[in-house]
């Protein structure tokens, strides 16, 4: 009797994850820009390693397909902006034309997941009126407080429009199945979040935001001048790269072009 009441007490409890039916994911690597010229790096790094030195950077956001829900991952430059010296990058066919491309309206997008508040992360959120906002708690509260280094009208749709805005504390498994996680990862600005994606075939994949802006700061761990806190940079950089190496993940440096490059060439999705 008592082992019977086990078994069906074992068929009760929930399946592990890997045995769970889970909806299909794709990750989608969009161009969202690129520099309008070759930057200069001083900035990028508060060693001085990077001084003198120039390189092309890009702009690139994501489409994620979770079943049938989509999410985009950050939203490039505001298209005003495109070609602006000041801005430092352009682009050619907007965020929205590129997703009509793949099928995707404006009203199907579920969820605008964003890495940070910086203008080249944001450019094109209020193309997307209707989706739930998700993004760090502490930029939310940067984006509210009227900022001078956030263009307010990039978010009227959550600001003033009633869209709903999910602010994220820590980390957030945002469909409870592991497959699409925001990682809390402070210092850049103290919201800042990565993204971990797992697919089927191509594994997991983590988008780093802003942790990093190229490869050689990222190997070095090498911070920004205009980070918010050196500390929680560097502690975030340490957290990331050992979460990449317990998953095996394939990391992703959202403004390095080899970087991208891992990821299939557009309209091609990884799986």
């Amino acid at each position: 009797m008592i082992r019977t009441a086990l078994i069906l007490a074992a068929l009760a409890l929930p399946l592990p994850l890997a045995a769970q039916d889970t909806p299909d994911v794709s990750l989608t690597r969009i161009d969202c820009g690129q520099a309008t010229e070759p930057m200069p790096l001083g900035g990028f790094d508060d060693t001085g390693a990077s001084d003198g030195m120039t390189r092309d950077l890009v702009v690139s956001c994501y489409l994620i397909r979770h079943g049938d829900d989509l999410m985009v991952w950050d939203t490039g430059i505001d298209p005003a902006t495109s070609g602006d010296p000041d801005g430092g990058f352009s682009m050619g066919e907007t965020l929205v034309q590129k997703l009509a491309q793949l099928g995707v309206a404006p009203a199907d997008v579920d969820y605008v997941g964003i890495s940070h508040y910086h203008y080249d992360h944001v450019g094109q959120a209020r193309d997307f009126p209707q989706a739930t906002l998700v993004i760090g708690r502490a930029d939310w509260a940067v984006i509210e407080a009227g900022s001078p280094w956030v263009n307010r009208d990039l978010f009227v749709p959550w600001l003033d429009g009633g869209a709903e805005v999910r602010q994220v504390g820590g980390d957030l498994d945002l469909f409870g199945d592991g497959t699409v996680k925001l990682l809390a990862m402070p210092g850049h600005t103290g919201g800042h979040h990565a993204l971990l994606v797992r697919l089927a075939d191509m594994g997991p994949v983590m988008l780093t935001g802003d942790l990093a802006h190229y490869t050689s700061n990222y190997e070095h761990d090498r911070v920004p001048t205009f980070n918010d806190d050196r500390a929680d940079s560097l502690a975030s950089l340490d957290r990331f790269k050992r979460m990449a190496e317990a998953y095996g993940a394939t990391v992703v440096i959202q403004h390095e072009p080899d970087d991208i490059a891992k990821l299939p060439a557009f309209p091609e999705a990884a799986h």
